[in-house]
């Protein structure tokens, strides 16, 4: 028999270890590619997937011994689901850093409402007396736009209740006797785009979210709109569409954390607009929110193997 152990797309955070290490030791894949990850599969009892890597239907049919997949994190688009489910198989995953998500996301919103990039250039290069003529903008009296009002969507509404902004949401599994006192109103997508000066983009990506940033929605933009994505970065139908809009003035400004293809290609032109931020997908990875993040889907990992219930888990019908 081969030997049993968990093995992991990405390294891993060591307190993640210390727990996994409690059912299996942890081996780290070289690679993230599914040609690397199906030489490892022997004897492996679950697959931690986290970067770039992706769980396939070809890499779980590979692996029989597979008893649980674990995803670092609130999104679970990297794994087949629907092929984990077939072979009830649990795919756990760890909702719990929101807060760094939301957080990010308007830091993204300030750096660009006050061209803090720029500002930055400016006094780095010696170009002190180009501030007379400038300006930044402000958050205060000015509407933002949340599309998805989930856990990350709701914290960010949280955040923002100080900057007096109006605050409109859509978000088609929300009803409005819930948002009741959160001093936020649902708005269909439309009205929105329409509406907002700032808009955060905070959906799940699946088939009716991927390309929800198209050139028609951006068309419908209040011009000089600032778009900010932090969830997914398929939701966007390109870079093309953002950089189009850039250009012609439709968007004023675009941030992002995520990326239709990771790493990027920077050759694109977006990359050169000045009216362009961009992060890593790295703002919902914080300290603590990697230690929550960790030690939740670890500790669900663990759960599986051990014959008891997960606390989080995409298909919980595995169960049965």
């Amino acid at each position: 028999m081969n030997r049993q152990r968990i093995i992991s797309t990405a390294p891993i955070d060591q307190i993640a270890i210390d727990i996994l290490q409690e059912v299996a030791p942890v081996e780290i894949a070289s690679s993230p590619d599914e040609q690397t990850m199906l030489t490892m599969l022997d004897g492996a009892m679950g697959i931690v997937c986290r970067g770039e890597g992706k769980v396939t239907a070809r890499i779980i049919s590979a692996c029989p011994t597979l008893r649980v997949i674990g995803r670092p994190g609130a999104g679970f688009d990297a794994v087949d689901i629907a092929v984990a489910t077939a072979r009830k198989i649990p795919v756990v995953y760890a909702p719990v850093g929101a807060f760094a998500v939301a957080e990010g996301a308007l830091a993204l919103l300030l750096a660009l409402v006050k061209k803090i990039a720029l500002c930055d250039s400016i006094v780095k290069s010696g170009q002190w007396r180009k501030r007379y003529d400038m300006t930044s903008g402000d958050m205060h009296g000015h509407t933002l736009g949340i599309i998805g009002l989930g856990r990350i969507g709701s914290y960010l509404a949280r955040l923002a209740q100080p900057f007096d902004l109006t605050i409109l949401a859509f978000d088609p599994f929300v009803k409005e006797e819930e948002l009741r006192d959160r001093g936020v109103r649902l708005a269909d997508l439309k009205e929105l785009l329409s509406l907002s000066d700032f808009i955060s983009v905070h959906v799940p990506l699946n088939s009716q979210t991927r390309g929800l940033i198209n050139r028609e929605h951006i068309a419908l933009m209040k011009p000089g709109a600032i778009l900010i994505n932090t969830s997914r970065g398929d939701v966007v139908e390109s870079l093309d569409v953002l950089a189009e809009g850039l250009e012609n003035g439709r968007l004023g400004a675009v941030g992002l954390d995520v990326f239709p293809t990771e790493p990027p290609d920077v050759s694109h032109r977006i990359f050169r607009h000045p009216n362009f931020l961009g992060t890593p997908h790295l703002l919902g990875v914080s300290a603590m929110a990697m230690d929550r993040i960790l030690r939740s889907m670890a500790s669900d990992m663990v759960a599986v193997l051990q014959h008891r219930q997960p606390k989080y888990c995409v298909n919980p019908e595995v169960f049965g």
